[in-house]
């Protein structure tokens, strides 16, 4: 938004600041039920409306015309106040509740323009009604409507506007008054000598002190003979909230029959001091700066609690990937250690290599074993099915179990850890409705253990390709050398021997290390089991990975901008200073 030429630097700056602002409080999205969140959602959502409504357009035309709302509690007579001021009835005076839904702005014809664009209070429809027809009958209209009338009554320079009851029993129309408030330029606060003690108004009465909106208040119904009490006991409530200087009007309590109005006598110091205001313009840009200043410094202040509910949501969706981390990088190490510390080679596995390679006398002749072993399993070749497949399918089977069990046990504490944060409940069940069942969970982890398994025996090959003499003579070639080094690669401590390894399976380990060196090298086996073994750890990560994004992607999916906080505070900063450096010229 754009300055007319001439506006000083300094409220150049404060506008551009408040742009800024609105940029920044436009994106602010807190899903979780934090403990601030509704707080704070509740304060961007004001800020904002009021940045729009009110502050921007009158920041870029301070001397445009005044809006002077006149609000009050239900009942108060608003409506036959407003009536009064104009001298005609504009507006619907009525014992049914609640009288006003669409709220109606009267300003005179000079001033249309402001009034009838979207600069101020954009967010309501406009609906123009002839300046001398007859009032909108109560009830009639929305809320997402503003009533336009052009009336000479109006001095130019000032808009009254007739604004739904503060207290309604409608939550649209105390809504709508609480919007339309925010976007005054001065408040006629209307209340009655019955209640103006009730709390609604007051805590209004409070916000209007803290901004330092320029407030009239108009003592209404007022029984002949109590004036005087009742004034004076309004007054020192006025002063003790910090609005002594606000004018009091009273209007005393007389009947008014249907259509009718108001005396004028009992209007006309409130219409005279609304008329002083409006035809002096040092005046209208004196409210006009007091409340706009005001407005500016509230909001920033408000907008501390928005950057908190920010930071909150933040922190929270930290701790909850964290969660996620802990549970499924631990996971990841049960998994990898499982996977080279020895626990494969028992059961199955041993007995199926065993079964492969023969028993006894193992260490006694290792050297001349591995001849042996070769015309064993060039023996078996000639009968019927693979020898090693019964080893492959063992070491799959207890890989399998391993992954399974890894996965949802690292889901079941990533679930156990977001229950016990009360914001992540609705993340939970999503997280857990988006989760693969114990058959989905098997089959991917079977493609990784015998993609993994693939990937060895590609791997032997590769190596094996310029040895094809070694090859040759150990004809049985590529599926036992890589159960070998499938099973090298259980080990944690492979390829040292010492007493512990000799324990493992009778020298299981010692035993493929032999038939490896035979066609490898030592140096060369040690290479490909380190190989072997980086590709098996990363086919676990990324499985757990996988697992792990069902719960992400619901973190993912909120949208929280951890860096939101930091530019809101940034932005609020930058309107505080720019509004200093501005009271400072």
């Amino acid at each position: 938004m754009s300055l007319p030429a001439g506006t000083g630097a300094a409220a150049r700056r404060v506008l551009a600041a408040l742009t800024e602002l609105r940029e920044v409080l436009g994106a602010v999205r807190l899903p979780l039920a934090t403990p601030v969140a509704a707080g704070a959602r509740t304060q961007a959502q004001r800020v904002t409306q009021q940045l729009d409504d009110y502050v921007l357009a009158r920041y870029s035309r301070i001397d445009a015309p005044l809006l002077a709302v006149v609000g009050g509690s239900t009942g108060a007579g608003k409506s036959t106040l407003v009536n009064a001021l104009l001298g005609a009835p504009v507006t619907s005076a009525s014992a049914i509740r609640p009288t006003t839904r669409r709220p109606l702005l009267v300003h005179h014809l000079l001033d249309e323009e402001w009034f009838a664009g979207d600069r101020v209070l954009p967010g309501l429809a406009r609906v123009h009604v002839s300046g001398d027809a007859a009032p909108t009958p109560a009830g009639e209209g929305t809320h997402g409507e503003l009533e336009l009338r052009v009336s000479d009554r109006v001095p130019p320079g000032l808009a009254v506007l007739d604004a739904p009851d503060i207290d309604s029993v409608v939550e649209d129309n105390r809504r709508l008054a609480g919007e339309l408030l925010a976007a005054a330029d001065l408040w006629v606060f209307v209340t009655t000598a019955a209640r103006y003690a009730d709390a609604v108004p007051w805590e209004l009465l409070a916000e209007a002190a803290a901004r330092r909106i320029v407030v009239a208040v108009v003592l209404n119904r007022v029984p002949q003979g109590v004036s005087g009490e009742v004034r004076h006991d309004l007054s020192a409530r006025l002063a003790a909230a910090g609005l002594g200087r606000a004018p009091l009007f009273t209007v005393a309590e007389v009947p008014i029959p249907d259509g009718g109005l108001l005396p004028d006598m009992d209007v006309a110091p409130l219409r005279a001091w609304l008329g002083g205001i409006a035809t002096d313009s040092a005046s209208r840009a004196a409210v006009a700066r007091a409340t706009l200043g005001g407005a500016v410094d509230d909001l920033v202040r408000r907008t501390a609690t928005v950057g908190e509910g920010a930071r909150e949501q933040s922190v929270v969706v930290d701790r909850l990937r964290e969660d996620v981390d802990i549970a499924y990088g631990a996971a990841e190490e049960r998994a990898v250690a499982a996977a080279g510390d020895g626990s494969m080679l028992r059961g199955e596995v041993l007995a199926r290599w065993q079964e492969l390679i023969g028993t006894g006398e193992l260490m006694r002749a290792l050297e001349s074993r591995v001849g042996r072993i070769r015309d064993r399993i060039v023996s078996a070749l000639t009968g019927k099915g693979s020898p090693v497949e019964p080893v492959t399918e063992a070491i799959e089977t207890g890989m399998l179990a391993v992954l399974v069990e890894e996965v949802r046990r690292a889901s079941a504490e990533a679930e156990r850890a977001w229950l016990r944060e009360p914001a992540a409940r609705e993340l939970v069940r999503a997280a857990v409705a988006h989760r693969p069942d114990d058959e989905a969970i098997r089959a991917r982890a079977a493609d990784e253990v015998r993609a993994w398994q693939s990937a060895l025996l590609d791997l032997v090959r590769e190596e094996g390709a310029d040895r094809r003499q070694t090859a040759r003579a150990l004809s049985f070639g590529v599926n036992i050398l890589g159960a070998a080094l499938m099973v090298a690669v259980f080990a944690s401590t492979a390829f040292i021997p010492t007493g512990a390894e000799v324990a493992v399976g009778g020298g299981t380990v010692v035993v493929a290390q032999k038939i490896l060196e035979a066609v490898f090298g030592d140096d060369e086996v040690r290479r490909m089991a380190e190989r072997a073994r980086e590709d098996l750890a990363g086919r676990i990560r990324g499985l757990l990975a996988e697992g792990a994004r069902h719960f992400t992607d619901q973190l993912d999916a909120l949208g929280v901008d951890e860096a939101l906080a930091d530019r809101i505070d940034s932005a609020a900063r930058a309107v505080a200073d720019a509004r200093r450096a501005e009271n400072a010229r």
